[in-house]
């Protein structure tokens, strides 16, 4: 479980998060949802530490991450698992070896042998087990998203970070992606949050769901309590989204050749 209270972030006098205080709980689907510019990702960094709150406090399972030792924070930093927007692989390494990148940076005490068999098992438990000697730029858009969550699993990953997991995705390729998350999540029994502002992965695996606008908290629940919340802004986005949706559709019908 991640508790973060009161996690406040100025940039320029300008306050991107006012006072977030919210709960990822172990073994869900967490979903960071919101418009662009809401502060999804600015809070997912301070989680993750890559930015330093101004003001509140970020817990790991009772171990309190902000303000901490160096040590502890290392210690948390190695139980992370992040799966980057444009999946960030390595363009000069094989799939195999931007698998294995974080075993050797995480896991000195491993043998070659040992992390071999690991990203063979990450790999294979993505689907990807025969894509190894592959290069990034031989595999399609959703294999590279596959191959970051390999990457991200491969250090028994205690936490899991996806930030805007579908982008750059046709609708069924993110239906996998999103299954794929799901599995895993329940599988390990790991914390799981998702950067998204995809309503279809809202319905699809958002088990706990948290709304941000303009960098306040103004709802959370689940994915069967979402559609009949009474908050405006919620309602509107929800809105805007299927409009969106419904447009993309009709646009894309009326390019099919008949």
């Amino acid at each position: 479980m991640i508790e973060v209270h009161n996690v406040q972030k100025s940039f320029d006098g300008n306050q991107v998060l006012k006072g977030i205080t919210c709960t990822f709980e172990t073994g869900k689907c967490n979903l960071l949802l919101g418009g662009s510019g809401t502060g999804k990702s600015v809070l997912l960094q301070c989680i993750v530490g890559l930015m330093q709150p101004d003001l509140g406090s970020i817990t790991f399972d009772g171990t309190v991450f902000t303000n901490n030792k160096v040590q502890i924070r290392q210690e948390i930093r190695r139980k992370i698992g992040m799966l980057f927007q444009g999946s960030a692989l390595f363009d000069s390494m094989t799939v195999a070896q931007n698998v294995e990148f974080p075993l050797q940076m995480l896991t000195p005490e491993m043998s070659r042998e040992e992390r071999r068999d690991r990203v063979q098992f990450c790999l294979k438990r993505v689907g990807l087990e025969n894509a190894g000697d592959k290069m990034p730029s031989e595999i399609s858009g959703g294999m590279k998203k596959r191959v970051g969550i390999a990457r991200a699993i491969a250090p028994n990953c205690t936490y899991l970070f996806c930030d805007e997991p579908n982008s750059g995705l046709d609708p069924l390729t993110s239906i996998k992606i999103d299954e794929l998350i799901q599995e895993i999540t329940y599988e390990y029994d790991i914390t799981t949050v998702i950067v998204t502002h995809d309503m279809n992965s809202v319905v699809e695996i958002g088990d706990h769901i948290i709304f941000l606008y303009k960098g306040l908290k103004l709802w959370d629940g689940n994915k069967d309590e979402i559609l009949n919340a009474q908050v405006p802004e919620l309602k509107e986005f929800i809105f805007s989204s299927s409009l969106v949706r419904a447009a993309k559709r009709i646009d894309d019908e009326s390019h099919t050749p008949a």
